[in-house]
């Protein structure tokens, strides 16, 4: 119980320390904060998993972090959360899940955005 407290505040502390702009060029404390991010989407919060995957996809280094932050997009999700589900319904009619743009699945998950409350879901599966 413990540790579980422990690994709230440390991720606490990340998020905010995330937008300060000095400490982000800082390599020790970005490793520090990244690594408090992933224990916390891996504890299977679905808040760190969006916030986590979003930033493994767009900014991370190599196709694994880019596979990794997909993966935790996903399962983001799939529990629910509306910016995450957006995103993935805009890589898979981008077409840049590894496979072919898929507007079928796009529009899956658009749907589940929009009822998550996302603003832009609903106008994507219109225009859709």
């Amino acid at each position: 119980m413990l540790w579980k407290l422990r690994a709230y505040a440390s991720y606490w502390l990340a998020r905010k320390l995330f937008h300060w702009s000095w400490i982000m060029r800082q390599p020790r404390a970005w490793h520090w904060m990244e690594g408090q991010f992933a224990r916390m989407a891996n504890l299977g919060n679905v808040q760190a998993q969006s916030f986590y995957g979003h930033i493994l996809t767009f900014r991370g280094q190599g196709l694994g972090a880019r596979e990794e932050g997909v993966r935790l997009l996903r399962l983001a999700a799939q529990a629910g959360d509306g910016k995450a589900a957006y995103q993935v319904g805009v890589l898979s009619l981008a077409g840049s899940l590894g496979k072919a743009p898929d507007p079928i699945e796009a529009a899956r998950w658009w749907k589940i955005a929009a009822k998550a409350g996302h603003p832009l879901a609903q106008i994507r599966l219109e225009q859709l």
